[in-house]
């Protein structure tokens, strides 16, 4: 089994469009999404700074338009090599990007919405004084109950021993100075409590703007952030969108779902970092093969060819 996996939020790196621009056609179809978003994403992909390319409002819309430059020639160059992706997974707003290379939303409209929900997630932050903290190590129940005696909520499971807390600025220097015994604490550079109840109004938006476009049931199953189930269905697709703007993204489950299906390959469309790093830790029978330039999509039909011929 070969899954398709699209980073969120943080992933951003600068000129991660570089390599995908120098094709023509591609060129033309971000000045395409460009337009339609009202993003210059060719200026944010090639020679944005770090702090730019870090604003909401642009990060999530570029970020979702790298995994689709990476990801529609990755699905045809798996078709080529007579394969094909069984599951798509996008962390936070990667879910769009997982839900266009499902065939539930069209390209265009998964970066428009993109970038309609940077845009209302960015008014959120304004409008709060919130932040995260990732928390490495400890046992779960224990870090839990810290964070919400902390006042604050679990915004995202990574995975074994690391979860994001979310809430205001002040209870999150507090529990950064403060960490739960055996546990590593680190305070993120975002702008708000992302995945938490201080989104709500990014909620709101974001579901009229999803209402306005076309979503049909996905081709292959999308793995949902919100509890690991396999969603093919387009209305319980886009209540999950809508939801898991205000909920946890509780990636742990997505892998306990790669692990139950015994995936053969991961593939992370670029930037290729974070997702890379819990796949290859937390699925050590699958190859994680990492997409960060046209070069890489040469050589994929040989990495997994030989992984899913072995797991047949």
């Amino acid at each position: 089994m070969i899954t398709l996996l699209a980073p969120g939020q943080g992933a951003q790196t600068p000129r991660m469009l570089a390599p995908w621009l120098k094709d023509p056609e591609r060129h033309r179809l971000v000045q395409n999404w460009s337009h339609r978003t009202g993003i210059d994403l060719i200026a944010l992909g090639t020679t944005a700074s770090k702090d730019e390319i870090s604003r909401t409002e642009n990060a999530q819309p570029l970020l979702v338009t790298a995994a689709l430059l990476a990801g529609l020639p990755v699905i045809d160059a798996l078709a080529d090599a007579g394969q094909a992706h069984a599951a798509v997974a996008g962390h936070s707003v990667g879910e769009l990007a997982a839900a266009a290379l499902a065939g539930a939303l069209d390209p265009a409209d998964a970066v428009h919405l993109a970038a309609v929900r940077g845009r209302a997630m960015a008014a959120a932050c304004a409008a709060t004084t919130g932040s995260m903290a990732a928390v490495l190590g400890g046992d779960l129940e224990t870090v839990t109950e810290a964070i919400e005696s902390a006042g604050l909520t679990v915004g995202n499971h990574n995975g074994p021993g690391q979860v994001v807390a979310a809430g205001p600025i002040n209870a999150i220097e507090a529990f950064v100075a403060a960490p739960p015994v055996g546990t590593a604490v680190r305070r993120l550079h975002v702008a708000g409590a992302f995945h938490s109840a201080a989104m709500q109004s990014a909620t709101d938006v974001f579901a009229e703007a999803i209402a306005s476009v076309p979503v049909r049931d996905a081709d292959v199953p999308i793995v949902s952030n919100a509890d690991g189930a396999l969603v093919r269905n387009a209305t319980s697709l886009c209540e999950r969108l809508v939801e898991q703007i205000t909920a946890p993204v509780r990636w742990d489950l997505c892998l306990e779902t790669f692990h139950a299906a015994d995936i053969s390959s991961a593939i992370c469309l670029p930037p290729a970092g974070t997702l890379a790093g819990i796949a290859s830790r937390t699925l050590p029978s699958a190859t994680v093969v990492r997409i960060t330039s046209p070069r890489d999509i040469d050589r994929l039909a040989s990495t997994t060819k030989g992984r899913s011929d072995a797991a047949a």
